[in-house]
């Protein structure tokens, strides 16, 4: 596993990433809850090399990482008022929002739901990443499922070393828990 420390290989890092990201392998990532462990959201096969990387069971829905509200549009198979008054208010942030799925969205993404968790990290690495990518990014914690979620580098390559090509260290991230996630999918939202 090779880790770039942003501080000083900020271009170099975020390069390889996004090349390791387009072509379906993982990348661990900050975001301002916890690492994440990063592979192209619309790659079946990417998003399987998570399942196998954490030991987590391929029916337990990933969350959908974007770094524009517009690709909320695309990602859902409609976009409420709910949805856009949530937007508005808490992104970028840790505010998950499960919506309809439209056929954008792989089952193998949404453990094979019709639904999709989508967010908009508020964290500037994982904002640039996904935009150098040129793809939604899939992230779950950056851990062995039923680990602590890890808030440091050094916490991802302890669990993960060898199972994933490339971490970006941007530092310590600040909460180490995961984000609120709402359901909009029903007639009254349920956090």
């Amino acid at each position: 596993t090779c880790i770039y420390d942003l501080k000083t290989q900020y271009e170099k890092g975020m390069d390889e990433a996004a090349r390791a990201i387009q072509e379906g392998e993982l990348v661990a990532m900050p975001t301002e809850t916890v690492y994440g462990l990063a592979a192209d959201a619309q790659n079946a096969c990417a998003v399987e090399q998570i399942f196998l990387a954490k030991g987590r069971p391929q029916d337990n829905p990933l969350i959908v990482h974007i770094a524009e509200t517009s690709s909320v549009y695309e990602l859902a198979e409609t976009v409420s008022d709910d949805t856009k008054k949530l937007m508005e208010a808490f992104w970028p942030g840790p505010l998950t929002m499960i919506v309809k799925k439209s056929a954008a969205v792989p089952y193998e993404t949404t453990g094979g739901m019709d639904t999709v968790a989508v967010r908009m990290p508020n964290h500037p690495v994982a904002l640039a990443l996904i935009a150098a990518s040129g793809t939604y990014i899939a992230a779950p914690s950056a851990n062995t499922s039923g680990r602590p979620s890890p808030t440091t580098a050094e916490h991802v390559m302890t669990d993960l070393n060898e199972k994933i090509p490339l971490i970006l260290d941007g530092g310590s991230v600040g909460i180490g828990i995961e984000s609120t996630i709402i359901d909009l999918t029903e007639e009254t939202p349920m956090i």
